[in-house]
Parts: C-alpha cells; structure tokens; sequence
C-alpha cells in the first residue's frame, strides 16, 4: 500500500514535470518567434528606406534584445540615414 502511493506520487510529479516542462518550451517558442518577427520587420524597414545592408547591421540587430529592435522600429520612421536608428 506505501508502496503504490510512492510510485503514484513519483508518477504524479513526473507528470507534472512533463507538463511544466512543455508550457515552458511553448511560452519560449512563442517569445523567440515574436523576437524573431521583430526582427524582421526591422530588416524589412531599413532596407526599405535604405536598401541593401551590410553584414554588420544584420548582425547587430541579430544579438539586440527585443526592447532594443522595437526602439529601432520607432526610430526608422524619422531616420535620414542609416545610422539613425542606431544612435541612442
């Protein structure tokens, strides 16, 4: 009887495990496409009003948080050259 509530219990918290485990990889899969979208949309913009863009723009947008893309989003629209965006 200690026995089988033991391996429910066991059982029970492996699930659950489980359970937490998928919601979290499914909350970060969410926040990385958001992110990812962001970023899109900020290379879409720039090489709309400015063309072709070097390697070092893409990568520097690639590592930015997503705070920082969405502040250069906003700053796309009132830039004059492509350094703009980037100037804080």
């Amino acid at each position: 009887m200690l026995q089988q509530s033991v391996l429910e219990w066991r059982d029970g918290w492996r699930e659950e495990g489980r359970q937490e485990g998928r919601q979290e990889g499914r909350q970060e899969g969410r926040q990385e496409g958001r992110r990812e979208g962001e970023r899109a949309l900020l290379l879409r913009l720039l090489e709309g009003k400015f063309g072709s863009l070097p390697e070092s723009v893409a990568g520097r947008i690639e590592e930015a948080s997503s705070e920082q893309i969405l502040q250069w989003v906003d700053s796309v629209l009132t830039a004059q050259s492509l350094d703009d965006p980037f100037v804080s």
